[in-house]
C-alpha cells in the first residue's frame, strides 16, 4: 500500500532508483535510468525529527530518489509532498537544508490540509470533505496532534515562472479554498501551502482511497465556486500586435450611441462585453477597461445598469477569455455602423466557449449539475430515492435521452437503483451526499431503536432499498468508513 501511495503521489518526479548505492538489480536500474534520462527529476526535502525545524534553519536531508525515500520514510518525521527543482545544503557539514521556497516548486503533486485538533474523528473529517470541500480525501494521515488530509491530483501541475508564475497563484488560490472549505473541523487557515508536512507510513495512514485523484481542471472549477465574485485566474491579458484599438472600426463602433439590441440580435451587453476583451487583449488594466466602457455605456441612449456593467467587466477579465470574437464584431459593425465598410484584420481574434442557452448541446458536467439541483429540490417521502423512469426524468429536465446516457456513464456523484424489468422497472436516483447522509442518520436510529453497538452494514444498505453494484464500491467503502459504529468488514453481496 504505502509503494503505491507514493507512486499516486509523486508522479514520477523524482528519480526511481538510488544513483549510488541502489538495492535494484543492475540491469533493471540501468534500464529505468535510460527511460529517465530525457526527463526532467528534482527533488524532496525530509527531516527525521520536528525538533529539526528552528529559527537557525531546517536540519535535514535532501531525497532524489523514491528507493531512498521508501528506505527511510519509517524514520522520517516530515517531508515535502511536493518535489522542487533543486536542493542544496548550507554548511559544510550538509545538515542545514536550502530550497524550499515556493518559486523553487517543479511540481505540484497534492493540496494537503493540516487539522491541528483531535477533537474531530476521522469520519467527521471525511463527511465534512464530502459536504463542505471538493470532494474525498486521498489519505488522511494521523499525527500526534491532528491530522493531515491529501487531496491528491491526478496529474501533477508543472511550475514556471512564466506570466509571474501564474500557475503558482492559481494553485495558492484552490489551497487557501480548501482550507476555509475544512473550518468546521478546524483546519489551519494559516499552515504553508506547499511545505512540510507528515510523511505518510503504514503507521499513521488512517484513510487511503487511492483512485480517489483531482484533475486541475475539476481543482480551479471547484474553487472559483467558491469565489464567484473574484477570479481564480489574475488577469494576464496578451498583448495583440494588431493594435485593435487604434483601428477606424474600433473607434466607430465605441462612438455609437443608438445601441440597445432587441429579441434576436446582440445588443449593449455584447457589444460592452466585446469592447471589454478587446481592452483585456490590448493589456488595458481592469481600471482602465472600465473607465473606456462606463464612458461608452453614459452616452448611450439607454445605458446599461451600473451593476450589470461590473458583471459584464468581472467576465470579461476571468481569465476565461483570450480575446473577442471577429464573427461578433463583423455583427456589431454590421448592425449599428451599417454604412461603413471596414477592413478586420486576419489574426487577434479568438473563439471562446457559447453561453449555455446559445448552445444547440448542453455539456455533460452541466446535465450532471442539473440533475442534482433537480433531485436536492425533490421532497423524499421513503428513503433518498427519488424514483423516475428515465423517460420521465428527461421529460422534467427537456434533456435528451443521449445525454443522460452519457451522463449516467461518467458521474461520479449519482447513485441509481434499478428495480424490476420491462415496463414494471422503477428507477431510484440520488446523491452520494444524500445518500451517505441518509444512511447516517438512519444507522443512528437503528442502532439505538435495537440497542446494538454492531449493527450489519448490508442490513443497514437493505432497509434504505439500495442494493449495492459494483459501480458503487467506492460508496461503500465511504460509507463503511463513516458509519458511526465499529461494523463488521464487508464480504461479498448479500444484496
Amino acid at each position: 500500500m504505502l509503494n503505491a501511495f507514493y507512486d499516486t503521489l509523486l508522479h514520477d518526479g523524482i528519480a526511481t532508483y538510488r544513483y549510488q548505492f541502489s538495492h535494484a538489480p543492475e540491469q533493471k536500474r540501468l534500464q529505468m535510468e535510460h527511460l529517465e534520462r530525457n526527463t526532467r527529476k528534482g527533488v524532496l526535502f525530509a527531516v527525521r525529527n520536528k525538533k529539526d525545524f528552528s529559527q537557525y534553519g531546517v536540519k535535514g536531508y535532501i531525497i532524489n530518489s523514491k528507493e531512498r525515500l521508501l528506505d527511510d520514510v519509517a524514520g522520517l518525521s516530515h517531508f515535502t509532498p511536493n518535489v522542487y527543482r533543486f536542493g542544496a545544503y548550507t554548511d559544510s557539514k550538509r545538515t542545514i537544508v536550502h530550497g524550499f521556497v515556493e518559486t523553487n516548486l517543479q511540481q505540484i503533486n497534492a493540496f494537503v490540509v493540516d487539522i491541528d485538533t483531535k477533537a474531530f474523528s476521522v469520519q467527521d473529517i471525511l463527511l465534512t470533505c464530502l459536504d463542505e470541500s471538493i470532494g474525498a480525501p486521498t489519505a488522511i494521515i494521523a499525527s500526534p496532534r491532528g491530522y493531515q488530509v491529501y487531496f491528491v491530483l491526478a496529474e501533477p501541475l508543472y511550475i514556471s515562472n512564466k506570466h509571474d508564475f501564474q500557475g503558482l497563484k492559481v494553485a495558492k488560490r484552490i489551497a487557501a479554498n480548501l482550507k476555509k472549505s475544512l473550518h468546521s473541523v478546524k483546519a489551519d487557515l494559516y499552515c504553508n501551502d506547499f511545505g512540510f508536512f507528515r510523511a505518510p507510513t503504514e503507521k499513521n495512514m488512517v484513510w487511503v482511497q487511492l483512485d480517489q485523484t483531482y484533475s486541475i481542471k475539476q481543482c480551479i472549477d471547484w474553487s472559483m465556486r467558491q469565489n464567484e465574485d473574484a477570479p481564480l485566474y489574475a488577469p494576464q491579458p496578451k498583448p495583440s500586435t494588431n493594435n485593435l484599438m487604434q483601428t477606424d472600426w474600433f473607434h466607430a463602433l465605441i462612438n455609437s450611441t443608438h445601441i440597445k439590441g432587441a429579441k434576436g440580435q446582440i445588443g449593449r451587453n455584447n457589444t460592452l462585453f466585446t469592447l471589454a476583451l478587446i481592452c483585456y487583449s490590448e493589456g488595458k488594466s481592469t481600471d482602465e477597461a472600465f473607465d473606456i466602457i462606463d464612458e461608452f455605456n453614459a452616452n448611450l441612449h439607454q445605458p446599461l445598469a451600473k451593476n450589470e456593467l461590473t458583471a459584464v467587466m468581472r467576465s470579461a477579465y476571468s481569465g476565461r477569455y483570450q480575446g473577442a470574437s471577429k464573427q461578433y464584431i463583423q455583427e456589431l459593425l454590421a448592425l449599428y455602423v451599417p454604412n461603413q465598410h471596414f477592413e478586420l484584420p486576419s489574426g487577434g481574434w479568438y473563439k471562446f466557449k457559447k453561453e449555455r442557452h446559445e448552445r444547440s448541446r448542453s455539456h455533460y458536467t452541466e446535465w450532471e449539475t442539473d440533475i442534482i439541483a433537480y433531485l436536492n429540490a425533490q421532497k423524499c417521502t421513503n428513503g433518498p430515492f427519488i424514483w423516475h423512469s428515465q423517460k420521465q426524468l428527461c421529460e422534467a429536465l427537456n434533456m435528451p435521452q443521449s445525454s443522460l446516457n452519457e451522463v449516467i456513464k461518467k458521474s461520479h456523484q449519482l447513485v441509481l437503483v434499478r428495480k424490476g424489468k420491462g415496463r414494471g422497472a422503477k428507477t431510484g436516483w440520488t446523491t452520494v451526499t444524500r445518500y451517505v447522509n441518509y444512511v447516517r442518520t438512519h444507522a443512528q436510529k437503528l442502532s439505538a431503536k435495537k440497542s446494538a453497538m454492531r449493527i450489519s452494514l448490508w442490513a443497514l444498505i437493505a432497509e434504505t432499498n439500495f442494493i449495492p453494484s459494483k459501480a458503487c464500491t467506492k460508496l461503500i467503502e465511504t460509507l463503511y468508513q463513516l458509519a458511526p459504529y465499529k461494523l463488521p468488514k464487508l464480504v461479498g453481496n448479500s444484496g
